[in-house]
C-alpha cells in the first residue's frame, strides 16, 4: 500500500534538509591531501588538485522533467561546473528507464538530447550506464561532469567577501516555470492561452536554463569572488547555501529580484512562491563593489539581464531582508506541489 506522502515520519520530496546532510557527511571519509573542495552544504562541486591543473567534479540527477530530460541533464551539471570558473569537458550519464513504458524511441530521444547539448558546449560523453528499472513511473537520469580550471582562476562559494555586491542574472524561476507549464498545463490552461503556455514551456530555451555563458562573461568582465546557481529551493535557498558556504551574512532586497511576468503568473496560479521554486537559469554571484557596474554592463551587452539584489555583510551565515532575518525555505515549492499531486493519486476515492 502506498504511504501517505505527508506522513511526518517520511522525508519529503526534494533535497535532504541541510542538518541531515551535514550529519551524513560527518560519517563519511571526506579528507584527502589533494581534495581542495569537498562535500558540504552550498558546495556543489568537488575540486581535486592534479598538480598542473585542477579537476572539477559534479554529479546531479534530473527527476522532475520528462520531455527535455537529456537537455536538462547536461545543462544543470554544466552550470555547476561553470560556477567554479572551470570549462566543462567530460560527461558520464546514468539513464534509468521505466519498465513497461520505455521503448527504443524513448532511449534514443533522451540520448539525442544529451548529444545535442554536449556538442553545443564542447562536452564529450565518456561513459555511464543505461537500464530499464523496476518501479519507476518515468525516466530518471543522473550525470557526472568533469571540468578543468587553472589554479588561479578557481572560484568557489567560500570566496564571498564583506562589501561585495550580490548580482543575479536573468530572473527566477526559469526552470520552475518550464516544468510547471509542462506538468500542470491542465491547471494553467483556463487562465493562460495556448501561446502563453508554449512560451512558458520554452523558458528552458529562452531565457534558457544554462548559465555557462553568464559565468564566462562575468569572469571576463571583472573580479568574481563567488558564484552559485539557484536550483531546488530557488533563489532563497541559493542565498542560504551561499551564506553557509562563505560564512557571511547576505543582505538582500527581495523586491530587486527579477521575476518575469509570465513566471509570476504561472507560480501565482499554482500557489507557489517564485523565490522558493527551482530556478536553474539564474546565476547568483558576488563581486567587489567597484566591479559590479562593469559586470552588469557586460551582461546587458550580451542580452543577459543582470540585477543588483543586495550585498555581502559581515561574518555570520545568515540571510537578511529589509525587515530582518529572511527565513530559510523548508523545501522547494515545486517539490511540495509534486508531493501534493502524488498524495491525491494515492488518496482513496469516495
Amino acid at each position: 500500500m502506498a504511504h501517505d506522502t505527508q506522513d511526518p515520519g517520511y522525508l519529503p520530496v526534494g533535497k535532504l534538509p541541510p542538518a541531515l546532510l551535514e550529519k551524513l557527511l560527518r560519517a563519511a571519509p571526506t579528507e584527502h591531501p589533494d581534495l581542495i573542495v569537498g562535500p558540504g552544504v552550498g558546495l556543489d562541486c568537488a575540486v581535486i588538485d592534479l598538480g598542473d591543473r585542477l579537476l572539477v567534479c559534479k554529479s546531479d540527477p534530473v527527476t522532475f522533467v520528462t520531455d527535455d530530460l537529456g537537455r536538462y541533464l547536461v545543462r544543470v551539471n554544466a552550470n555547476d561546473v561553470a560556477t567554479t570558473g572551470a570549462v566543462p569537458r567530460w560527461l558520464l550519464v546514468t539513464l534509468l528507464l521505466p519498465e513497461e513504458r520505455a521503448d527504443a524511441a524513448m532511449a534514443i530521444r533522451i540520448m539525442e538530447q544529451v548529444g545535442e547539448v554536449c556538442r553545443a558546449l564542447g562536452i564529450t560523453l565518456i561513459g555511464g550506464h543505461t537500464e530499464v528499472t523496476h518501479g519507476l513511473t518515468h525516466p530518471v537520469a543522473a550525470g557526472t561532469l568533469l571540468g578543468e580550471v587553472a589554479r588561479e582562476r578557481l572560484v568557489t562559494p567560500r570566496g564571498a567577501r564583506s562589501g561585495d555586491r550580490l548580482l543575479l542574472t536573468k530572473g527566477v524561476p526559469i526552470e520552475g516555470t518550464a516544468i510547471l507549464a509542462a506538468e500542470f498545463a491542465d491547471r494553467l490552461h483556463p487562465a493562460l492561452t495556448a501561446g502563453e503556455l508554449e512560451t512558458a514551456r520554452r523558458f528552458s530555451d529562452n531565457p534558457g536554463i544554462s548559465v555557462v555563458e553568464d559565468a564566462r562573461i562575468a569572469l571576463s568582465a571583472g573580479r568574481v569572488t563567488a558564484m552559485h546557481d539557484p536550483t531546488e529551493g530557488g533563489v532563497a535557498m541559493a542565498l542560504w547555501e551561499l551564506a553557509r558556504a562563505s560564512g557571511r551574512t547576505l543582505r538582500v532586497t527581495p523586491a530587486a529580484i527579477p521575476v518575469p511576468p509570465l513566471a509570476a503568473r504561472v507560480c501565482g496560479m499554482l500557489g507557489l512562491d517564485p523565490l522558493t521554486t527551482i530556478a536553474s537559469g539564474a546565476l547568483l554571484l558576488t563581486v567587489p563593489p567597484e566591479d559590479a557596474a562593469g559586470v552588469i554592463e557586460a551582461m546587458e551587452a550580451a542580452s543577459i539581464p543582470c540585477a543588483d539584489i543586495g550585498e555581502v555583510a559581515g561574518e555570520g551565515a545568515r540571510v537578511e531582508g529589509p525587515d530582518g532575518p529572511w527565513p530559510e525555505p523548508a523545501r522547494d515549492a515545486l517539490a511540495a506541489l509534486f508531493d501534493g499531486r502524488a498524495a491525491s493519486l494515492h488518496r482513496p476515492s469516495g
